[in-house]
């Protein structure tokens, strides 16, 4: 005998199996939220920097540069993460929520290989241009001290015969490519493409000159810091950041001379660092290395797991700021929080990996990855009005990849979301914020 229960159960499955499917809503939008970024990106006028900044000549391709980014933005933005993502942009009426043409992914892919190393420099200048108009319109630092996080990640490839994808330090197939965020939202100040083989310090003070050099262009504060893991220590680069005034504190690898000036630090001066776990102790002091302050944070385990990891372990870095000992140490351990923006740049942007063979593609896919991370940052702080670190994820699962259907009524048209949408006040109140922006174009 079946029961009320198990009959509504069964109820409930049958009506889904009853359930008709039908592609065929010519006025439905797949990503409704992208009306947001478009608007950004609009007022930003992306589309016309990269159609002045970037010559493609007379390659296959080379036309309208700006249209066939955007598109490549837009498939980033709401999870896309290959070129044939950008597919997504094409059905319904879900161009019309976008400021540019939606191209098609043979296009874009024949866009990505004609880049050469020349025309991947020149999409970098067009980032720092629109870098630029975003901190104009407000998303910028102002005259408040800069820090910036420096890092290296790994883009993984599955295909053997990708140009300049190997195996680095972590044994895995990829390219190595050095990141600059801004360490207040995470945004990213200057990205380089590397061969997947190259240590961390390949390129890293050239790098830096380029950073500094951006910063100043765009009359960021005079007070400019970084902050680095040992992958970046070097002499060349510690004297480069000295040259341009600006402060660091930079990891420090555990070589003979640096464990000699570890050892030199009197047991006295060690003093309990009160923000740690209890599962074991912490110790921070100071002493020179070369003449430059070095700072050591010393941890060991306590309880039964001492048994088997007696020993201290220690982490050094080297800094030219003058603050307290516990101020500085606290400040370089969240250096630790570019994780969370590499992190968006590829489950946030499309740079889980590599989708082309050619290595400049790949290196303009980087940029791509880049600005699509950067428009997810700048739409929070212009248009959410939220400040501080975001999750990419959960921008667009509340505000880029809601369902809508276009209706015309005369000669307008209106967006038609979801009723009772949980953030639809939210939304409303950033579009009218991005709207509020003059044209920069």
């Amino acid at each position: 005998m079946v029961t009320t229960k198990q009959s509504r159960r069964k109820g409930g499955e049958g009506q889904l199996e009853r359930l008709a499917i039908a592609f065929d809503d010519e006025r439905a939008v797949a990503n409704a939220g992208l009306v947001l970024a478009s608007t950004l990106a609009e007022r930003l006028g992306v589309e016309a920097i990269v159609d002045e900044t970037v010559d493609l000549g007379g390659r296959a391709g080379a036309a309208r540069p700006g249209r066939k980014l955007l598109t490549l933005v837009g498939s980033a933005l709401i999870g896309g993460d290959s070129i044939d993502d950008a597919n997504v942009l094409r059905c319904g009426e879900t161009e019309r929520v976008l400021c540019h043409r939606v191209m098609a992914p043979s296009t874009l892919g024949t866009f990505l290989r004609c880049f050469s190393f020349g025309h991947v420099r020149q999409l970098d200048r067009a980032l720092e241009t629109i870098i630029g108009r975003a901190w104009a319109a407000g998303a910028g630092p102002g005259r408040q001290p800069l820090t910036i996080d420096l890092d290296s990640t790994v883009v993984e490839v599955a295909g053997h015969g990708k140009q300049g994808a190997s195996f680095g330090y972590t044994k895995r197939r990829g390219y190595h490519p050095l990141l600059a965020t801004r360490a207040d939202t995470g945004e990213v100040l200057h990205a380089r493409m590397r061969k997947g083989s190259a240590s961390s310090q390949r390129g890293a003070e050239r790098f830096v000159r380029e950073l500094v050099a951006r910063v100043r262009r765009l009359n960021a504060a005079d007070t400019l810091s970084v902050r680095a893991d040992s992958g970046f220590w070097s002499n060349a680069t510690i004297a480069a950041l000295e040259r341009h005034g600006v402060r660091y504190s930079i990891g420090v690898t555990q070589q003979a001379h640096v464990r000699e000036a570890i050892g030199a630090i009197p047991e006295a001066h060690w003093q309990p660092l009160a923000d740690y776990p209890p599962q074991g102790v912490a110790e921070i002091a100071e002493g020179t290395l070369r003449g430059r302050r070095l700072i050591v944070r010393r941890t060991r385990l306590v309880g039964a797991q001492a048994e088997l990891f007696p020993d201290w372990r220690h982490h050094p870095f080297v800094t030219d700021r003058q603050e307290p000992l516990a101020e500085v140490e606290l400040d370089h351990r969240r250096h630790a929080q570019i994780e969370l923006a590499i992190r968006d740049l590829k489950e946030g942007s499309g740079l889980n990996h590599a989708p082309s063979g050619h290595f400049s593609a790949n290196a303009a896919w980087l940029l791509v990855s880049c600005l699509a991370h950067n428009l997810l940052r700048w739409l929070a702080r212009l248009g959410l009005e939220l400040h501080g670190p975001i999750v990419a994820q959960t921008i667009r699962r509340r505000y880029l990849t809601l369902p809508g259907r276009i209706t015309r009524s005369g000669r307008r048209r209106t967006l038609h979301l979801p009723a009772r949408w949980p953030w639809r006040e939210r939304f409303g109140h950033a579009l009218a914020q991005l709207r509020a922006i003059p044209l920069l174009a």
